[in-house]
């Protein structure tokens, strides 16, 4: 039943590590279906070279899961808040890019 949001998520999830801005199992993102009102995360602690696009998790807003056997990634209750605070949000990306940390470090805007 969320086949697409599942492997859209996990495609989305494999971007993060071909573009350097994920280290080991941290960062993640997930993408939310406001006409089904679920959410799809990427599982917490599952690394990005294992993970397959079945794992990815399925909650409502308030955070149970409805499809999945892994635990949510850690993340999730700051993804669901900003999901029922910001209605315009159809997904989020959390990194740990060591480069976008260097520059918030310094104090520096990123230069685009």
């Amino acid at each position: 039943m969320y086949q697409e949001i599942k492997e859209r998520v996990f495609q989305a999830n494999l971007e993060l590590v071909e573009h350097g801005l994920v280290v080991f199992t941290f960062g993640n993102v997930s993408e939310i279906d406001r006409h089904v009102g679920v959410v799809a995360i990427k599982p917490s602690g599952v690394s990005y070279d294992d993970m397959r696009p079945d794992q990815i998790v399925i909650l409502d807003l308030k955070g149970h899961v409805i499809d999945g056997d892994l635990r949510p990634s850690s993340d999730t209750p700051t993804h669901l808040e900003l999901y029922r605070h910001f209605k315009n949000i159809g997904g989020i990306t959390h990194t740990h890019s060591c480069h976008a940390t260097m520059w918030a470090q310094a104090c520096k805007d990123i230069p685009c």
